[in-house]
């Protein structure tokens, strides 16, 4: 049984990685992502709970309007 690299406090029977279940995802999300990932927890987990909530609501909020920009201007070519 080993620890896990990263966050080095799941214990499981890491035979054919590094890194736990969670710590997986955590990588997964990196790897789809990239910079995205650091972006987020900057802006929305380094705030109290207020502050991510309201945070999220924000950033969700440009995410749809610039998704519906781009659709608007696809739908126009």
């Amino acid at each position: 049984m080993f620890s896990c690299v990263l966050c080095e406090k799941n214990e499981e029977y890491l035979f054919f990685s590094k890194f736990c279940a969670k710590c997986r995802k955590i990588k997964h999300h990196l790897n789809l992502s990239g910079e995205r990932v650091y972006e987020v927890l900057d802006n929305v987990l380094g705030r109290n709970l207020e502050g991510q909530d309201n945070k999220i609501k924000e950033e969700l909020k440009k995410e749809i309007e610039e998704k519906t920009y781009n659709l608007r201007n696809k739908e126009k070519k």
